[in-house]
């Protein structure tokens, strides 16, 4: 049986470029973190998933990927599949496009396919947009509609607290708050521009450069928002950042020490909150 630990991802910066055709162009400094799904692969004749959440086990991108692996590579045989789900759903966290990439990167060595990164990265473009980044994880800019992923050097650990407020989940929420932006919303990429040099020595970028574009549009899809960013601010958390499309808020720390006391008090609460590390 081979383990896969597929992990959460916050977007350090979101920025959208424009519209191309029926998608808009990004340009987004990504981060891998230390909240995983779990995944188990043993061999099988058919591809069967199952999963500790129940409602999660039909149409699952997992089951998606392992298809099209199949029918790309020609692969006559299948896997049994087991997923065990930490990472919240629908939080902007990129927990089920972490789970279809490590789902990639399992069978490509359980079925001795040999396909290297960037032939997985292509096949994982076909899946969905946070997808390629989650081949390679770690720190990397994410370019075009989420299928240019330039790995970028590892910064130095820095400690995320992570806030998921209780908010619905709603079925096409990305799609959702793509469609509320318009072209004031746009920009040109000037802070992931400026955020490079210093990510290239390995240091963190100044905060004032950390927008999310979604930032400006999430109380149209969630009006409740303000109410737990208000929360997060009075535990102690200083600069509060979306995570992809959220409704995920962040807050970092250099010092694990400071970032566990703010996740102390948040859970003093009964919040639903994680802290972890950058990868």
């Amino acid at each position: 049986m081979l383990t896969f630990y597929a992990p959460a991802k916050v977007n350090l910066i979101l920025e959208v470029l424009g519209k191309h055709g029926n998608y808009h162009r990004i340009s987004s400094i990504v981060q891998a973190v230390s909240l995983y799904d779990v995944l188990n692969f043993e061999p099988s004749e058919d591809i069967c998933l199952e999963c500790n959440e129940l409602g999660l086990e039909r149409d699952n991108l997992v089951t998606e990927t392992a298809m099209l692996l199949k029918k790309a590579t020609g692969y006559s045989k299948g896997a049994r599949i087991e997923l065990y789900k930490h990472i919240p759903w629908g939080a902007g966290l990129g927990g089920g496009s972490s789970d279809a990439a490590a789902t990639l990167l399992a069978l490509n060595e359980l079925w001795e396919l040999r396909l290297s990164l960037s032939e997985l990265a292509h096949l994982a473009s076909k899946l969905g947009s946070d997808v390629p980044f989650f081949i390679y994880k770690g720190i990397a800019l994410v370019e075009g509609k989420g299928e240019k992923v330039t790995p970028l050097p590892s910064l130095p650990s820095t400690w995320f607290v992570l806030l998921v407020p209780p908010l619905p989940r709603i079925s096409g929420k990305t799609a959702q708050m793509y469609g509320k932006l318009n072209t004031g919303h746009f920009t040109e990429g000037q802070f992931v521009r400026a955020a490079l040099p210093s990510l290239m020595q390995r240091k963190m970028f100044d905060s004032s450069l950390m927008v999310n574009v979604f930032e400006e549009v999430e109380v149209d899809i969630f009006p409740q928002i303000k109410k737990y960013r208000k929360a997060f601010e009075e535990a102690g958390a200083s600069g509060i950042h979306l995570s992809g499309s959220g409704p995920c808020l962040f807050t970092f720390f250099s010092e694990e020490e400071k970032a566990n006391e703010l996740f102390l008090r948040l859970g003093e609460q009964r919040l639903e909150c994680y802290a972890a590390v950058s990868l």
